[in-house]
């Protein structure tokens, strides 16, 4: 990851909103120097200026409830920062999730994690606009509609044998870190070939979404 093109304030700070990657939450909002931001991209850890103390700061140095950097954007002007981070504990000081959550929130993440699949369907998408060569979504574009539903079928069988190796293990009292991380893989590889299928149809996620929400609304 590069450091990327910032306008600093006569201060020398850009404020720098933090959010989760996980579900977009967000988390807190810091102020960065052109220091802070060249440790954040070295390190992996993300740095601020503490206007109080007047120095480099890295969030967690003292609580262990570091930041991992997840990625940086910058605004249309860019004159302030999107922080996506994986957060190790709570990031704020009263031990909430988040400085914006009434003390006695819970410290943890609200959802599993699907809002991440934003993050997969914007680089379908980009390859599907872009079509760079020697991309696997972009050969499953160029097959058609054939070629994308095709793989689909393939995962879901692939899916079942797993589930059904793993339910072999759970009865048999065997160890199932194996069997699990096999229908975590094949599940991931059943939602990717059914996003690709979507972008190849011009299908935009949020319908399936809205599809969702009707049955889930309706009533029985």
């Amino acid at each position: 990851m590069t450091v990327p093109d910032v306008t600093f304030g006569q201060d020398g700070l850009v404020p720098a909103v933090i959010q989760d990657a996980i579900d977009g939450r967000v988390l807190m909002v810091g102020y960065m120097d052109a220091e802070a931001l060249a440790e954040t991209v070295a390190t992996g850890d993300v740095h601020f200026h503490s206007r109080s103390r007047h120095r480099l700061w890295r969030k967690g140095e003292t609580s262990g409830n570091v930041l991992r950097l997840v990625d940086l954007a910058t605004d249309c002007d860019g004159d302030a920062l999107l922080v996506t981070v994986d957060p190790v504990g709570p990031t704020c000081h009263r031990g909430t999730r988040s400085c914006f959550d009434p003390d006695g929130a819970a410290a943890v993440r609200s959802t599993v994690g699907f809002a991440w699949l934003e993050t997969l369907w914007a680089t379908i998408a980009d390859r599907a606009a872009i079509r760079p060569d020697g991309s696997y979504t972009v050969q499953l574009l160029d097959g058609g509609v054939d070629a994308a539903a095709r793989k689909v079928a393939e995962e879901a069988i692939e899916v079942l044998i797993a589930a059904k190796d793993d339910a072999a293990a759970e009865w048999s009292m065997e160890d199932r870190t194996a069997t699990r991380q096999a229908l975590a893989g094949e599940t991931a590889d059943v939602l990717y070939h059914l996003l690709v299928l979507l972008a190849e149809r011009g299908l935009p996620p949020s319908t399936t979404i809205e599809a969702l929400k009707a049955r889930h609304s309706s009533p029985g």
